[in-house]
Parts: C-alpha cells; structure tokens; sequence
C-alpha cells in the first residue's frame, strides 16, 4: 500500500500539528536552493510568488506567452470558502462533508479537511491584492449557490472569477520577478524530467520560438501543469491544455491516480457540428437561478415560449426535491443525458435541454418594484421584467452576452440551451499529504495532482484548491523536504543525467519529424477524442471500454506510422508542439480505459452502465473499491496497479441521495 503520509491525531488539529512539527528551512538557506516551477495557472502562479515571497530561487515556466494566458483565466463562476457570511449553517466541516460527499467518497479525508481549513485564508488573501469580488449594498463580500450544496459559500467576481485571481496571482507573481527572486520563462515547454540518484534535479525544455532544447536545475521540481480533459479533444478547456508535463513525470516513475475520473460539466453549449475545435462553457453559477427543463412530450419541435407551463418537465426539481437543480455536476450531466436519450431533447441536434431564466427575471423585477416602495398591482408586467433583466446583467451579464455572440440567440428572450461536456479531470499524478509524488523532490499542485476531489469535484472548487495549494500548504511541506537539501550543492547542467535527458527528448522530437506520414495531428486527435468520448464518456461499460483499448492501441501504431508534421525541429513549430501532445494524450486514454475497466462499480463521475441502481444513480461498492488507484508505468501499454486504501474516520459512507 502507498504510504500518503497523513499526520496522525484528530482530523481537525492534523494540519495544525503538521505546521508546527515539519521541518524549516531559515531565511539564509533558502537563498540557496533552487526551485522549478512549471505552469502559471492559478497554482503554478500562487506557488512561485509564494516561494520567491520566502526567499528561494525560483525558475517558473509556461508554454503560453505570458502567465496570464494561463487556462485557469477561463474559469467563470466562483471560488468556495467556509466564511458563512450568509450566516447559513456553513462551516469548515460543513464544506469538508459536502467536498466528500460531492467526491462519492472516493476522496482522501485530511486532504480535504485541510482545504476547507485554508479556504477561508485564500478569500482575505485575494481581497488583499486586490480581486474585485462581487459585494452586497452594504459593502459585504457577496455569496452564491453552486452544484452539491444547500448554502451559499461561492465567492464572484460576475462570469469572470478565474480571470480575477489569476490577475491577483500574477501580480504577485511579477513582483517577484521584478525584485529578482523569480525568473520567468514563457513560450517554453517542459518535455523531461531529470533524475540523478532518485530525486527530480531538473527539466529538459524546448523553447518554442527558437525551437531549442535547454537543461534547467533545482532542487525540487514542482508540476502546476492542469488537467488532461482534451485527451477527448472536444472540450472546455483551452486548445494548448495537454498531459504533457504530467505525462512525463509518470514515465520517470511517478504514480497517476484514477485517471477515468473525469469531469462532465451539465452546462455547456451543445456541439454545433464537426468544424467545432473546442466548446464553451456556461458557468454554473447560472443553474443558481435558471431552471433546467425538456418538453413532456418526445420530440416536441416547438419553440420553448410556446411551451406552456404545465407541458414541461422541469426534471431536476422533480427528480432531487431537495436540491433541485443545484445537484453536483455528475448528476445533473447524467440527468440530462437520459432524458435527451429518451427522445426529449430539443434544438436541431435533439442533444441539448433548456436552461431558463424567465422565471428568475421576474421574481428579481418584483423584488426591485418592492425595493422602490411601489405597489406590484399597479406594475405593468413589461417593466418588471425589464427591472428583472437589469438584475440579471449584473449579475451574470457577460456570460449571456458570450452565449448570445456563440449562438446568436438573446437568452434574456429565449431559455438557453446547453448539454454535458468535458471540463475537469479529478485523476492526476499520486501525492502524498505534503503534495509530493512518488518521485522524490518532484511535486504536483492544483488539477495536475489527483488529491481533493474524488469521484466528483463540486463547482468552484478548483480555484479554491489551486490557491490554497500554492498559497498556503506548498510553503510549508516543501520545506519538509528542502531542510534536508541544504547540504547539496547545486548540479551542473553538464551532468551526465541532463545529456541523456536531453538526447532522449532530441531524438523523440527527431523521430517524430521523419515519419513524414500522410494523416494530420488533429486527425489523430480528433480520432482518438471520439474513441474516448464514445466509450469512456459519460457511461462506460465492460465491452466498450475493452473495444476502446483495442482501437487506442491501433490508432497508436497509426499515428508513429503515419503522422504528417511540417517543418523543422529548430524553428517555431507549432505543429511538432502539438504531435508530442497528442502522442501523449494516446498512452493516456489507454490508461484511461483500464482504469475505467478495473473499477467495476459507478462512482461521480465514472458510471459503470452495469453498476446502477433501480432508478438509474451511481452505485458504488465500496467493500472492492475503497481506494486509489494508483498506476505505475511498466513499459509499452503496461502498468502495475497500486491502491491507496482510503479511511473515513468522520464521514461515514452512504449512497448519496439529492432527493
């Protein structure tokens, strides 16, 4: 079994007992070690201003051409923490259980303990740099709801949150860089981990406008690289997010952890046709006040505003009372695929249900008429919606303003309509309580890593633990490890680990620039998405998923026999950039679909159509399945399984249940 390095004591002081036990590094020492960090997401950013902040040589990377590019920017409706400012019944237990819970118990409980400890840290510290969060009349931070939870404990800064705090983080950031403690390197990519003696000592990386490969040192190496959710290739996520990084590591020995959990958020545009690259998300914050519904009748070819109330099915509320359309996103994406499966779909794809905002537009209309002391009777109905209206642009405006440039449809007019799509990836690279993987020295933070979520990640819970990984628990657990480096001196890049990293990456690219084949890498790519989708997406079975390891292992000799890529290696190539992603993205989605076929039971977001209960929900066994797994690389489609058992000492399992 793998060692997690959980403190022992009780769940609530664990954290505590470990800030005030690990190891430090003092002030003088910390000038002399070295760090790499790769990626300037809201992980990657928070991480590299915090270790420069506390006095180490920090080198960052990112493959975009400013940090700010970062993916994390696109994030849209919230960031969690436990402050209760609505005075609801939120606590720090109470987002640790809904965390847990949300997760289908397949989440590690001091990991997510700490974070809804830290969450409330993460908020006074982005109100200190200056994050523009949405505020009440009074001046009060303002909260909203999101999926998997009966509080309101979701921080905003309107449809653009990500984009906020990874202005707060960058800022930080460039202070660093600007006082010299951090040096930073855009446009290159992290292709290679170097190992000497069984420790992380540095990365080979390409620089992508000169087409060079260079050989960087530290100490320790930290991975803020993102997930992997374009291994379908239609997704949210930004068209550069890749494994890559993350993939490397595992191949120098670094565990990756349930990779089939994979994340389909309920509100995205739905697919237009097949000259789409990417899709766009809706955020969930707008499930907050819109009511998701399909026609009762299969097949209805109506517009919606000619649907009368009582011919729609406003299914969520229907089907989970409780929390109606705030279900965490596995259940309302599964809802919402049954229903379009059964034949209620609507729009011309048939592959798509309605979000509606009417209702909220008037409710807001007549609480604004109330505010002005005027009587509703008198109130033409025209003037309460357009009250209502204003309200809702507050509020959400630039994201009804982005749907209505994508789909030309006014959705202050017509209900949205939206459908399930790729988002998050819950797996990612094996780490212990101090964030550290299997490879000692080497670190994964925020979505690269595997560690708070479970099967399932509630919504605004990846800014909240990118941010908590790099503001508040790396400083402290990275020094745990440093204290025992400061005896070793910097090594030199003429190592002899560093030259045969390098060759190994020289003669990859070298190979993959004379296939000369005749088929595209986004041929490749979008070939390999479809297998994915199809057979490890939304549902999973025993007969898809070993159908799909047979096509990936195919489409993999293809791809090494067959890619076409232009150009050279030494010169801007975005196209060689892309045909090493993707190679990578095919090991992967094996892996993918093995792990989907040893997990034989339906948990957040992976749902085993074999493993279901009478009504359709997940359901889990957790007398087989109660852990991590945990897969080391053993070679060419190979891997050795190890598991992490998981222990709940204060949440007890049960089936979840939103009813």
């Amino acid at each position: 079994m793998l060692d997690a390095k959980i403190p022992s004591g009780n769940l609530d002081n664990k954290w505590t007992d470990y800030k005030g036990h690990c190891k430090l590094v003092n002030p003088a020492n910390k000038r002399k070690l070295e760090v790499i960090v790769v990626g300037t997401g809201l992980a990657g950013a928070s991480a590299a201003a915090s270790l420069g902040e506390l006095g180490y040589k920090v080198k960052v990377f990112c493959f975009q051409d400013s940090p700010r590019r970062a993916h994390s920017i696109a994030a849209q409706g919230g960031i969690n923490a436990a402050k209760n400012y609505q005075n609801d019944g939120d606590s720090v237990f109470r987002l640790f259980y809904d965390t847990i819970k949300g997760g289908d118990y397949r989440a590690r409980e001091a990991n997510v303990h700490r974070l809804a400890e830290v969450s409330v840290n993460i908020i006074d510290q982005c109100v200190a740099q200056g994050v523009p969060f949405a505020r009440e009349y009074g001046g009060l931070l303002s909260n909203r709801s999101f999926g998997g939870t009966q509080v309101q404990r979701t921080f905003y800064a309107a449809g653009q949150t990500g984009q906020q705090l990874l202005i707060g983080a960058y800022q930080a950031l460039e202070r660093q860089v600007a006082l010299g403690n951090v040096t930073q390197y855009a446009r290159h990519e992290m292709l290679e981990i170097v190992m000497v003696d069984g420790k992380a000592r540095g990365i080979i990386a390409r620089n992508l406008v000169s087409g060079q490969l260079e050989r960087h040192f530290g100490h320790a190496v930290l991975l803020c690289s993102g997930g992997y959710g374009n291994v379908f290739y239609l997704s949210t996520n930004a068209m550069g997010s890749n494994v890559t990084a993350a993939w490397k590591a595992h191949k120098q020995g670094a565990y990756f952890a349930n990779p089939c959990f994979t994340q389909i958020h309920p509100t995205c545009i739905p697919v237009s046709g097949d000259h789409q690259s990417k899709l766009t998300l809706m955020s969930e914050s707008l499930r907050n006040d819109g009511r998701i519904w399909v026609p009762k009748k299969q097949g209805d070819n109506r517009k919606p505003n000619e649907i009368p109330e009582e011919e729609r099915d406003y299914y969520l509320e229907r089907r989970y009372p409780a929390f109606g359309n705030l279900v965490p996103r596995d259940v309302a994406s599964r809802a919402a695929k049954e229903r379009c499966d059964a034949g209620y779909g609507v729009g011309s794809s048939k592959q798509a249900v309605y979000l509606d905002y009417a209702a909220a537009i008037e409710r807001y209309g007549r609480t604004e008429i109330t505010k002005q002391g005027r009587d509703l009777a008198s109130v033409s109905k025209e003037e309460i919606i357009a009250l209502g209206k204003d309200v809702v642009k507050e509020k959400y405006g630039n994201l009804f303003d982005m749907y209505e440039k994508i789909t030309g449809e006014n959705p202050y007019e017509v209900p949205m309509r939206i459908y399930p799509a790729v988002h998050y990836t819950m797996g990612g690279l094996w780490v212990d309580y101090e964030l550290m993987t299997t490879v000692k020295g080497l670190y994964a933070l925020g979505e690269a890593n595997f560690s708070d979520h479970g099967a399932n990640r509630l919504g605004a819970s990846a800014l909240m633990q990118g941010l908590a990984d790099g503001y508040f628990v790396i400083p402290y657990t990275i020094g745990n490890y440093l204290a025992d480096e400061i005896y070793n001196k910097p090594i030199s890049t003429e190592h002899e680990a560093f030259a045969a990293a390098e060759k190994a990456v020289a003669d990859r690219l070298k190979t993959l620039i004379n296939i000369k084949g005749n088929t595209s890498v986004e041929t490749f790519h979008k070939r390999l998405g479809k297998i994915i989708w199809d057979k490890c997406g939304m549902a999973r079975n025993e007969e898809g998923l070993k159908q799909a390891i047979a096509d990936v292992q195919q489409l993999k000799k293809e791809f090494w026999s067959d890619v076409k890529i232009p150009g050279a290696i030494d010169e801007f190539n975005p196209e060689l950039d892309k045909a090493g992603r993707v190679a990578d993205f095919i090991e992967l989605g094996e892996l993918m679909c093995k792990d989907a076929l040893n997990r034989n039971e339906s948990c957040g977001g992976h749902f085993r159509e074999e493993s279901q209960t009478e009504d359709g929900e997940a359901l889990r066994h957790d007398d087989q399945y109660m852990y991590v797994a945990a897969w080391e690389y053993a070679g060419d489609s190979n891997w050795n399984l190890h598991k992490e058992e998981l222990k709940y000492e204060v949440i007890k399992p049960s089936q979840r249940n939103y009813k």
